[in-house]
């Protein structure tokens, strides 16, 4: 099995990127970057060339995300990329922002199946390189996967990510995995799992669903791929721990380590960002999700959150890895 992160806009920037590859990279195969959106006058902003320049990804299987529904973006972008050295790039049909979706973008295209069909057909008429695809299922209904997948069958892309929620759902509710089994049926392009692996139990009941699928049903595609976002958040060693050996018992936890991972992002962010604000940002939505390491940790991620100031900060970070569990 192939383990992949997620594209996670704001969070999952060349600084987290390689701050978890240095400490928990093991066994992660491939790091999505957040998406790229077409600018009117040039290709990327600031913020998006560092994300991208070579030299903040060269220790990495990086792969960059386009979101678009315009094939001259989309090409003009990605010529832009492939001359930096990408090898892979990838579509994103995943987004349910309700900005992006309004635009017609992201999983807000899966709606215009006609154009999102001359999109692709123009695509890679005029593109050689290696094109994956990250996709919900539909807008409104589960069933609009199966004219979606008819359309993605007619291109080689290079892997077909499914995250298998429609749009309006967000990330809530439980993914319908019956459309995932009917792309495992159907599909004539690889495919990679995406969607509520956030811990050691969630990804073995899934190996365990897809082996009794396989015994009860012949000729389904191997699932060769599992992309993981929230739970890497959460649990920055998950991807190592299940690469390591997914049925074992065995702890790769080590607060210490994940301290110092803690202050190698902090450092990082601060060497990069003026003001404690904006470097504040950054941390406490990284607490959102490992605030849940911890036991009895409310008081102390309650510190975290109203922090005004970077010494306010380190003194909660701290009082937080005192806890003694």
């Amino acid at each position: 099995m192939k383990f992949y992160l997620a594209p996670l806009e704001g969070i999952t920037g060349y600084i987290y990127r390689n701050a978890l590859h240095d400490f928990y990279g093991t066994g992660i195969d491939k790091y999505f970057m957040p998406f790229l959106a077409p600018h009117t006058k040039r290709s990327f902003n600031a913020k998006e060339k560092n994300d991208i320049l070579p030299e903040h990804n060269k220790d990495l299987y990086a792969v960059p995300q386009i979101l678009t529904n315009n094939v001259s973006d989309f090409l003009r972008i990605e010529k832009d990329l492939r001359a930096l050295g990408y090898e892979e790039i990838n579509i994103n049909l995943g987004c349910p922002s309700g900005t992006v979706v309004s635009k017609g973008r992201g999983a807000g295209f899966l709606a215009k199946k006609d154009e999102l069909d001359a999109f692709l057909e123009e695509i890679f008429e005029k593109t050689e390189g290696k094109i994956s695809l990250k996709t919900r299922i539909g807008v409104e209904e589960p069933e609009e996967f199966y004219e979606l997948l008819e359309i993605y069958n007619q291109y080689p892309l290079e892997e077909l990510i499914i995250h298998p929620r429609v749009q309006k759902e967000l990330y809530q509710g439980k993914p319908h995995r019956e459309i995932f089994h009917y792309a495992r049926k159907y599909s004539k392009n690889p495919l990679c799992y995406n969607g509520d692996i956030c811990s050691k139990e969630d990804y073995v009941n899934h190996i365990k669903e897809w082996k009794s699928e396989d015994d009860k049903e012949e000729s389904l595609m191997d699932v060769s791929a599992v992309m993981l976002g929230r739970g890497v958040l959460k649990t920055p060693w998950l991807i190592k721990e299940l690469a390591g050996d997914a049925f074992s018992e065995e702890k790769v936890m080590d607060k210490q380590k994940l301290l110092a991972f803690h202050d190698r992002l902090l450092s990082d962010y601060k060497s990069v960002m003026s003001g404690d604000k904006n470097v504040l940002f950054k941390m406490k939505e990284l607490w959102m999700y490992l605030q849940f390491q911890f036991e009895d940790q409310e008081k102390a991620a309650k510190k975290i959150k109203k922090a005004n100031s970077l010494i306010e900060y380190e003194a909660a970070v701290r009082e937080m890895f005192s806890l003694q569990r």
